[in-house]
């Protein structure tokens, strides 16, 4: 078993969104690891990552010791657990800790896929229909925000946690579609809460240092779908 001794690797990428979670949980935690930046994930892999990943070959990927852990928010969990220093990321009651992990799984599986949808969409009829489905979404998420933060200024409250962590994988996503389409989703009316938390997010100290600028994201899915 891996001991908090042992050396620790992070197999990232710089403009991977789900990298970013597992950056975000080893600074909160004062981890020191040496951080292996994958520049083209998209089209060249190297053998560490195959080696550390073998079933998705995707980053991020800890390594500890001589273990390897796959999956941002898997990885934000162990991390959690492997290290007792600094404050803890998932919550300690039972019932709020599955509550973060429910709400977790939704940005992933229903923000991420309507994110995709619009961006994926073939015609104008699909790019709205995706895109009020994500304005649901966020909507849905804001009403999260607002019962889980109890009018503070994370999910998790006064301090970032795992919640935060996980939704704020969609800033730079959602930057870059809002750049593209021209529709604003982050919305004054209709999400207060997120846009605050939004800018709380990005100047976290454990946060600022990894998070690529909206500039920064754009000019990535510009050269990564050929758009000039």
């Amino acid at each position: 078993m891996a001991q908090n001794n042992d050396t620790v690797k992070l197999i990232g990428s710089w403009s991977s969104p789900y990298a970013l979670r597992a950056r975000v949980a080893l600074h909160l935690k004062s981890v020191k690891y040496e951080y292996l930046d994958e520049p083209d994930v998209l089209n060249s892999k190297s053998e560490l990552l195959l080696k550390s990943n073998p079933i998705y070959k995707k980053v991020p990927v800890l390594i500890h010791g001589d273990v390897s852990i796959c999956e941002s928010l898997n990885i934000v969990q162990y991390v959690d657990e492997a290290w007792s220093s600094g404050p803890s990321i998932l919550p300690s009651h039972p019932y709020e800790r599955a509550n973060a992990r429910f709400w977790a799984l939704f940005v992933d599986d229903k923000i991420f896929g309507s994110l995709d949808a619009v961006g994926g969409a073939k015609d104008d009829e699909g790019r709205m229909a995706a895109a009020g489905k994500l304005m649901e979404c966020l909507a849905t998420l804001e009403e999260a925000f607002q019962k889980s933060s109890k009018g503070l200024g994370f999910f998790g409250g006064e301090n970032i946690g795992f919640l935060d962590i996980a939704c704020g994988t969609i800033l730079g996503p959602v930057s870059v579609i809002e750049a593209f389409s021209g529709v604003k989703f982050l919305r004054e009316e209709t999400t207060p809460g997120l846009i605050q938390w939004a800018e709380k997010f990005r100047a976290h100290e454990a946060v600022k240092p990894y998070m690529p600028t909206v500039e920064e994201f754009i000019a990535f899915a510009k050269k990564k779908f050929g758009v000039e």
